[in-house]
């Protein structure tokens, strides 16, 4: 098959789901346009911005914090972090070290930390158990094994609001850098218990003994008995990636990654090597598209920097590899197997999606006939 490539953004039809127009546009670029000038056309940011500080403060009151910011030392919750200390508010910054962070990730954590003087909450996985999921996962050949960290950090972030009854959690998504819709075979649900269970069971038996983890029924629980919501605060503010890493390198020491979510060992070597390799995916194309569209870079420059490997450097790749290699306990060759053998669908295994998606539905339907529907939340 022809490489066709968009002729405004670079994703391309390696992606199933894509599909061009005229002009050699693709239906990705599209949607993220229509639904940036749907938001541009609601209430200004301004407005919803003073809106929901005034409601966090609100629900602060009489408590230690008012809200949650998740950090991972990357630069969308580090900007968040800073943005809600300008903003005034009681913050408990939350961490979760899953045994991957880099150096650097470290680092920015700390100097944030320190020099804007909130408190930090770290969560240390288990290592040992933590470990033998992702060997479950890998031996699964399933496509997203970042669903055992992500999982937990959604199922520790609304732990902790419970426990501080803190009713917001402040989240680093954002449409800016990455608002693009998500091809649905690149990644998997993310509140899906069930197959990090299911899968588990298949290969390593490993119990969630202390890992976090959360269901559907869990989100429902934290959402809607609880009333904790999770909000991604930079869509309310202009947020310009390369303008907030000078401000946060300047102010607090920020040392940025080359590219997103490259701030933990395993996502870089994962996004940088395992996905391109093994599922031929590269996450690259997504984010750099989206900046396209936000005319924070060219096409260009983003085609430029697609022909390069993603990574700093190919010394820094072998780092990586030994390193994986001397963490996960395996030899070349059992890491040489795992990117031969054939990808399996996550579906193959137990399963919460299809329950969700059927719920989902309901909720769609619910919100256009009778005005109302926030079952959920579409950034996560």
């Amino acid at each position: 098959m022809n490489k066709v490539i968009c002729q405004r953004c670079v994703l391309d039809n390696q992606n199933i789901e894509i599909f061009f127009d005229k002009n050699g546009y693709c239906n990705f670029c599209e949607e993220y346009l229509n639904k940036r000038l749907k938001k541009n056309s609601e209430t200004s940011n301004d407005n919803k911005l003073d809106e929901t500080i005034n409601l966090i403060k609100q629900s602060g009151k009489n408590k230690r914090y008012d809200c949650i910011v998740g950090v991972s030392g990357g630069v969308d919750s580090s900007w968040v972090l800073k943005k809600a200390i300008d903003l005034n508010l009681r913050v408990l910054a939350v961490h979760m070290d899953n045994g991957w962070n880099s150096e650097l990730a470290q680092n920015n954590i700390a100097n944030l930390i320190k020099s804007s003087g909130v408190d930090l909450y770290t969560h240390v996985i288990d290592w040992e158990e933590y470990r033998n999921l992702m060997q479950s996962f890998f031996d699964a050949d399933v496509v997203d094994v970042e669903l055992l960290y992500d999982n937990a950090m959604l199922a520790l972030n609304y732990r902790i609001a419970r426990k501080f009854g803190i009713k917001y959690i402040l989240g680093g998504t954002n449409t800016a850098t990455e608002g693009m819709t998500m091809p649905s075979n690149w990644n998997w649900f993310k509140y899906d218990k069930k197959n990090i269970i299911g899968i588990s069971n298949k290969f390593t038996k490993q119990k969630l003994n202390s890992f976090p983890s959360i269901g559907i029924l869990g989100y429902f629980f934290y959402e809607f008995f609880y009333k904790i919501k999770w909000i991604s605060i930079l869509d309310y503010m202009d947020y310009e990636k390369f303008e907030a890493m000078k401000i946060l390198s300047e102010d607090y020491g920020y040392k940025p990654y080359p590219y997103k979510h490259y701030e933990s060992v395993f996502t870089r070597f994962y996004q940088g090597y395992i996905l391109p390799k093994k599922f031929g995916i590269d996450k690259r194309k997504l984010h750099l598209s989206t900046l396209i569209l936000n005319n924070v870079l060219s096409r260009e420059e983003a085609l430029k920097d697609l022909s390069k490997i993603p990574y700093p450097d190919q010394f820094s790749l072998d780092e990586d590899v030994e390193y994986f290699l001397k963490k996960m306990n395996w030899s070349k060759e059992e890491l040489s197997d795992y990117l031969r053998r054939a990808r399996v669908e996550h579906d193959e295994y137990p399963s919460s999606k299809f329950l969700w998606s059927f719920l989902k539905n309901i909720n769609i339907f619910y919100a256009k006939y009778f005005g109302k529907g926030n079952l959920f939340q579409p950034n996560r």
